[in-house]
């Protein structure tokens, strides 16, 4: 017997599986792989949550913390980032308790990420977010030194 299709051909096994689960056949699914894999869509949900907030937070960073340097693509980036995330947690509701949380991580990620691209030293920044995820997402919310 050769390699287990979900080992050999991801893409093939994922197919399989969903005809097999159409078609009621319960008992030849993959359930364990299947379960495995519901899980990890899960977690990348969340993961995606975290990596969007960093890149708005870090580009709202360096938008107060530059003001000189402002440009037309950190405005977009931080438009884009809006929107990505609104639509994000539109097509993903039970992400919303889980903010608070994805925030204080994402915030962590960003000051990382603003000290490396400003060159300014991480005492710059204040160590937790000073924004809400609420002002962070605001079209109106562009913060000023």
């Amino acid at each position: 017997m050769g390699e287990p299709l979900y080992d050999s051909d991801f893409y093939g096994w994922v197919n399989q599986q969903l005809d097999l689960l159409r078609s009621g056949n319960l008992d030849e699914a993959d359930i364990k792989n299947i379960a495995l894999e519901i899980e990890a869509m899960g977690k990348n949900l969340h993961r995606e949550l975290v990596s969007r907030l960093k890149v708005l937070l870090m580009h709202l960073l360096k938008w107060q913390y530059q003001p000189g340097l402002q440009s037309n693509s950190w405005r977009y980036t931080i438009v884009g980032q809006r929107e990505e995330l609104s639509d994000h947690i539109k097509d993903n509701p039970s992400l919303k308790p889980r903010i608070p949380a994805a925030m204080e991580r994402a915030y962590r990620y960003a000051l990382i990420e603003a000290t490396k691209e400003t060159g300014l030293p991480l005492e710059t920044f204040p160590s937790t977010c000073p924004w809400t995820y609420d002002q962070a997402m605001s079209a109106d919310f562009w913060p000023a030194d």
